[in-house]
């Protein structure tokens, strides 16, 4: 079986969880006997056809015009929107309903909604990613229950084994708060990040990329004048010193918006890690009542939850969990059993 990866142009450049989750999946799909081909739109040659399956990772405007030339080329495919809003399923079927009246004025519809509707609607599986982004996508958007299939986030079983001495003899640190991603996003979240940091009594460890926004710049000036801050402006994810810093640190903190579930914080708790995170986006699915829940706009409770968890003592309890449902050879087993259930009724 031969299945194209396709996602949006900018992706290698983000460097985010979408990044590592498609070559982690190509990766282990590999090993299965699946034929992964990365859509190539310069490549005239390796173009997929209507007997070919494209797996679509992401569904907004970035990826609306290959959905759209799939769809009317005949060429199947299955999707991973990556879809989250704050906003109540009720009042995006709303929104939809009064931008449809006005689109049939105006003869033009490009909301973000919209959008991802219609490439979920025209796709053959649609792929969230917890039961939550599932609902969501039912009620808000109208896609058939029959059609969903939730596969969950993977990781990399090799960070059950980081060692944390590489890191500590490096920075001589150990013990202390680690956040990974990116500062300068306002899904991420920096600001409150640092301002927790700074009014906790304990070293931290930044490992991010630093985004050219004000918010960016404005984090990497709070964590000069910080004594108790280390940036690490970034490690590749292969970097041995990458997964040591894992397992090194007491506690990884990802008070994000939202996160999907958040790959970042399962790597980190799979070496170890007590964890902290955000409660939105479809978390407490992967991390049930084992981490520690705050609020990312309330910096107050970003602290005490992070003070909580650093007042615990590292246990295996979430590391043998997520052994257990979401290691990346299970992921590719579940995945590969869609496609070929997709491609049998494809005839």
């Amino acid at each position: 079986m031969k299945v194209y990866f396709g996602t949006y142009q900018a992706l290698l450049m983000n460097r985010g969880g979408p990044t590592y989750k498609i070559f982690s999946l190509k990766q282990h799909l590999e090993k299965l006997g699946i034929e992964i081909e990365l859509f190539d739109m310069w490549n005239a040659e390796k173009q997929p056809c209507p007997k070919d399956l494209l797996h679509l990772f992401t569904a907004n405007l970035n990826t609306f015009p290959l959905a759209r030339n799939l769809y009317v080329s005949n060429i199947p495919y299955v999707v991973n929107p990556i879809f989250f809003s704050s906003h109540s399923a009720g009042l995006i079927r709303t929104y939809l309903s009064v931008e449809k009246a006005v689109a049939g004025i105006l003869k033009r519809s490009y909301s973000d909604y919209t959008i991802t509707k219609q490439i979920c609607m025209a796709a053959q599986k649609v792929l969230p990613n917890t039961q939550a982004e599932g609902k969501l996508l039912q009620n808000a958007l109208n896609i058939n229950k029959n059609k969903t299939q939730v596969i969950y986030n993977g990781v990399e079983k090799r960070f059950a084994e980081a060692d944390p001495t590489i890191f500590r003899k490096k920075y001589g640190w150990e013990n202390f708060i680690l956040y990974v991603g990116h500062l300068g996003s306002l899904r991420k979240n920096g600001k409150n990040i640092v301002k927790a940091m700074q009014q906790i009594d304990a070293p931290s460890v930044i490992i991010a990329d630093v985004m050219n926004t004000e918010e960016g710049k404005w984090c990497e000036q709070q964590i000069q004048k910080s004594t108790k801050i280390k940036l690490i402006k970034w490690l590749p994810h292969h970097d041995p010193l990458f997964a040591s810093a894992y397992a090194a640190c007491h506690t990884f903190i990802l008070p994000t918006m939202f996160e999907t579930p958040g790959r970042a914080a399962l790597e980190a708790a799979l070496a170890g890690a007590n964890i902290v995170i955000t409660p939105y986006g479809g978390t407490r699915e992967y991390f049930h009542n084992m981490v520690e829940y705050a609020e990312p706009r309330s910096v107050k409770s970003i602290v005490e939850a992070t003070e909580k968890m650093l007042n615990k003592k590292k246990t295996n309890r979430l590391k043998k969990h997520i052994l257990e449902n979401y290691i990346w050879d299970k992921i590719a087993q579940d995945t590969k059993k869609m496609y070929e259930e997709v491609m049998q009724e494809l005839g």
